[in-house]
């Protein structure tokens, strides 16, 4: 079900799993340390282009090995001496996932649909210059996400504009009435 592999670049351990996400499809996880990750942010277009050369057939994904700490309650036996910070809770640490994952593009829009069942589905918007880069890449992004974290997610391309004009309409409507 997972390969795991150790990637070794300039002497430090980076991990590799390869999850099955349907019967034809698979796709390399690259996990990056938080605190390396902006520099392997500058070089990761064209890494990312070797490795799927050389997994042929396989998406390669890079994302940041973060940490969710639990939230505090009032009865723990040891209590955290620190305040949780904001980058630690689950819906932080799942956005910055989100993002780690569409990595080339960026994230100008997101909604949370929640179905009358009680799931939520998640549409994110990613910005219109960069569909022909991460365009083919979509399916896997989807897949990825909700594989390894259990959370479906739909991803779609629209402008900046687009999103702007659909915002001054919603805040128009809801200022006239």
């Amino acid at each position: 079900m997972y390969d795991r592999y150790i990637f070794r670049q300039n002497s430090r351990q980076r991990w590799l799993s390869a999850p099955r996400l349907s019967s034809s499809k698979k796709a390399v996880i690259i996990y990056v340390p938080i605190p390396q990750q902006k520099v392997f942010q500058k070089s990761q277009i064209i890494l990312v282009r070797e490795l799927e050369k050389k997994f042929s057939g396989k998406h390669v994904v890079v994302i940041g090995e973060r940490k969710i700490l639990p939230k505090p309650t009032r009865k723990a036996r040891n209590p955290l001496k620190q305040k949780r910070p904001r980058s630690r809770t689950l819906t932080a640490v799942y956005d910055a996932i989100l993002e780690d994952l569409v990595f080339p593009a960026e994230i100008v829009g997101k909604r949370i649909r929640v179905k009358l069942d009680g799931s939520q589905l998640v549409k994110v918007h990613l910005d219109k210059n960069q569909q022909t880069t991460i365009e083919h890449k979509v399916d896997t992004f989807t897949s990825v996400y909700n594989y390894s974290y259990c959370r479906a997610v739909s991803v779609h391309h629209k402008k900046v504009i687009e999103i702007l004009s659909y915002r001054i309409l919603i805040f128009y409507m809801s200022w006239r009435t």
